[in-house]
């Protein structure tokens, strides 16, 4: 199960984040979307740092 999550963690972040933030920013407006993008690039890079498979 975590080698899927491992796998799916960069297409999650990569598919959510372009298609979320055009959304938020369209109607609620620019200062949510960037908020938005903060917010979510921020947990996908914890999530990339936390599931990566570092070599011993």
């Amino acid at each position: 199960m975590a080698r899927w999550f491992v796998a799916f963690t960069p297409l999650i972040g990569a598919l959510v984040f372009p298609l979320s933030v055009p959304i938020v920013i369209s109607r609620f407006g620019i200062s949510y979307g960037v908020i938005t993008a903060l917010v979510l690039s921020t947990l996908w890079f914890v999530l990339m740092l936390r599931t990566s498979e570092m070599p011993h």
